[in-house]
């Protein structure tokens, strides 16, 4: 059994969210290539194998016994009640195409559950860290989530998962709903960085479908650390299995679950090429 304390895996996850984050900021602007694993948008370009690389040397090297389950080279190392969650290079279609809005983001479980994490926003020069217990912090400051409770009054945040093409049930709707009743949602195409910003405070709530635990573990571990909640789309406890996540101040909670209870999916003749 690993005998770090809480402290003290939150510091090895900053330590390897920043090696991984160097790795990225090496190979911004420079990448030779960009290939696809397959589905539309589905990306994997050489800073992804360098910034996981570097997290998993940091985590082998500084938590033997914890295993690792990361987004390019998949379950590592012995199986317990804790895990790390590494997703290298969150918002790879960003990087590729120089957007800003990407991270390394290195979470931790506990018997399936986020307790901790840390993500690096190198383009941002945005640190983030905390857990239960440890609070929330970007670059130092504490974090908190919005005071928020009117969604008229709201800026929110989502995503569309890779499927989209494939399924009708897509997020296209609730896109459309939540746009017509809130200040705006926005797409930034980072789930980590999404979580972060519902954790600071810059956006009220969030959700999205067919999402990773390693899109997750770091961000559901901040935003509970800031104040906020997290759940399934009906309300349960969030089941990272399932891929579907609602996150947001405790005051937006209903009218986010009471809006996706009520859309159904568009037909894909309104959107489809």
């Amino acid at each position: 059994m690993p005998t770090q304390s809480p402290l003290e895996l939150l510091e090895i996850a900053k330590e390897a969210a920043a090696a991984g984050s160097n790795a990225l900021e090496k190979h911004w602007g420079k990448l030779e290539q960009v290939r696809s694993k397959g589905r539309p948008g589905d990306l994997v370009t050489e800073a992804d194998l360098a910034a996981e690389a570097a997290v998993l040397a940091v985590l082998h090297q500084r938590s033997p016994l914890i295993g690792v389950l990361a987004e390019e080279t998949g379950l590592q190392g012995p199986l317990g009640e804790l895990q790390w969650c590494v997703d290298p290079l969150d918002g790879t279609t960003n990087y590729a195409h120089g957007f800003p809005l990407f991270a390394c983001s290195v979470g931790l479980l506990k018997n399936g559950k986020p307790i901790l994490g840390a993500i690096e926003a190198p383009a941002l020069q945005q640190s983030y860290w905390g857990g239960h217990g440890l609070g929330a912090y970007c670059n130092g400051d504490l974090l908190q989530v919005s005071g928020c409770n009117d969604l008229s009054e709201s800026l929110l945040v989502t995503g569309f998962a890779y499927d989209r093409f494939e399924v009708q049930n897509n997020n296209y709707t609730e896109f459309c709903y939540f746009s017509h009743r809130s200040h705006g949602v926005r797409r930034g195409g980072a789930a980590s960085l999404d979580l972060a910003f519902v954790a600071a405070g810059r956006l009220d709530g969030y959700w999205e479908r067919g999402l990773q635990p390693w899109d997750l573990a770091a961000g559901v571990a901040l935003i509970e650390a800031a104040g906020g909640v997290v759940c399934d789309y009906n309300g349960s406890a969030l089941d990272l299995a399932s891929g579907r996540v609602v996150a947001s101040s405790p005051g937006l909670l209903e009218p986010l679950l009471a809006g996706l209870s009520s859309c159904q999916p568009m037909p894909k003749e309104i959107y489809k090429a």
